[in-house]
């Protein structure tokens, strides 16, 4: 029997922080394309902030719910989604990260989903937090410096897409060896 989420659960601190992230996404889409690019860098910095501490109140405050921990990375990869469709829109190169980046969440919701079922759910291995994180801090610092030259833009947009490539090849070992012993 599955459990019902209760209004306290839908309502608590660190949940509305993960609503608020996914509202400032059409926020910052908005500011970027109209090229207020300083104040769309403000509002992903201020989305970051709510990501930051969401994770923090829940734990500190024992609030971690299981809506919570669905949500908080539904808000992550559409944020970074969002960001990256928005960088397209200068960065041609951009295009190729967005499709590894689909392989990669498109891979992992597989996993995720299969894994669910059989009641296995585990939390974001090392590799993948090093992935988010960087991946994040690349597209802040495209968001921050439009007037980076090009050829910089798409060297931080490889380094992206190695690491992401090298996570992937990561996580499809790990679950494969787990496959295995499980």
């Amino acid at each position: 029997m599955k459990k019902r989420i209760t209004a306290k659960e839908l309502f608590s601190i660190p949940n509305l922080m993960s609503y608020f992230r996914l509202v400032m996404i059409p926020v910052f889409c908005h500011l970027y394309l109209n090229a207020k690019y300083r104040t769309a860098a403000g509002a992903l910095l201020l989305s970051s902030i709510t990501d930051f501490l969401d994770g923090k109140v829940a734990r500190r405050f024992h609030m971690v719910t299981d809506l919570g921990k669905a949500l908080d990375p539904v808000a992550d990869k559409l944020t970074h989604a969002a960001v990256a469709f928005c960088l397209a829109t200068r960065y041609p190169l951009m295009w190729a990260l967005i499709i590894l980046m689909a392989v990669k969440e498109g891979y992992m919701a597989v996993v995720g989903i299969l894994r669910l079922r059989k009641n296995q759910i585990e939390g974001a291995q090392m590799p993948g937090k090093v992935c988010t994180a960087e991946l994040f801090v690349m597209l802040l610092v495209l968001v921050l410096f439009p007037e980076l030259p090009l050829a910089a833009v798409n060297g931080l947009i490889v380094v992206s897409m190695c690491l992401m490539a090298a996570t992937l090849v990561y996580y499809i070992q790990y679950h494969h060896k787990n496959a295995k012993t499980a």
